[in-house]
């Protein structure tokens, strides 16, 4: 799942995208409100974390603002303020989470990936597809009732498939989902886990379509060597 953090504290800034790291989490953090407008203009972001006390404004402004633009990303409110007037207003402001400072990170954590599932038009925390399931929270693959071992990277690219079945992801979403703006990416990186994906869960697992990008394989997919 990639992240857009948008946190003007630099401490604060550097505890929840060490912690949200260490759950395989992309993030990405910006400063000021109109850094976090440039980000999201140029990254595929799954979710917004938004500080509302930024040095440019407050932050529902910049959500209200998106907001009225159609732009329908889930995003969690992260504020000091606790009042039940500053909640309401954030939820009033289109925000669809707000969890108040200071707070534990496996709320944090568990608030994401619930935003991701309903956003993703889940019930269920499991992501099965066909003989294929994971676990977005115990990071755990299972193939035909067996467990799969991948790497980190494959993993997360393995989340953004499932998260978006039908869907043709450009390598530059793709991307977006296993690297940060500011790391440097091997220009075939993306094919290197995509290959081993798809020798780990079945070459059918992940199709390529032509000039546009790649998809979900079929729900039925087996077991099986690339030919």
């Amino acid at each position: 799942m990639h992240v857009l953090l948008v946190e003007d504290d630099a401490l604060v800034a550097a505890g929840i995208r060490a912690g949200l790291m260490t759950y395989d989490f992309v993030v990405d953090h910006v400063v000021t409100l109109q850094a976090a407008r440039q980000a999201l203009a140029t990254v595929t972001t799954d979710v917004v974390v938004l500080d509302r006390g930024m040095p440019d404004g407050d932050g529902l402004q910049l959500l209200e603002e998106w907001r009225s633009k159609g732009v329908q990303i889930p995003v969690l409110v992260l504020t000091a303020r606790d009042a039940v007037r500053d909640r309401v207003d954030g939820l009033h402001s289109g925000a669809d989470d707000y969890l108040v400072k200071p707070f534990d990170l496996d709320e944090l954590v568990a608030r994401l990936h619930a935003l991701l599932r309903r956003a993703s038009g889940r019930s269920s925390g499991i992501i099965q597809h066909g003989v294929l399931a994971l676990d977005p929270v115990a990071r755990q693959v299972m193939l035909n009732g067996e467990p799969v071992t991948l790497s980190r990277r494959e993993l997360v690219l393995l989340e953004a498939f499932l998260h978006a079945p039908r869907s043709v992801l450009t390598a530059d979403q793709l991307k977006d989902s296993l690297y940060g703006m500011n790391d440097d990416v091997e220009s075939n990186a993306l094919n290197v886990h995509i290959h081993h994906l798809r020798r780990k869960l079945g070459a059918g697992v992940i199709e390529t379509v032509r000039g546009l990008g790649y998809r979900l394989g079929k729900a039925s997919v087996v077991p099986g060597d690339i030919p």
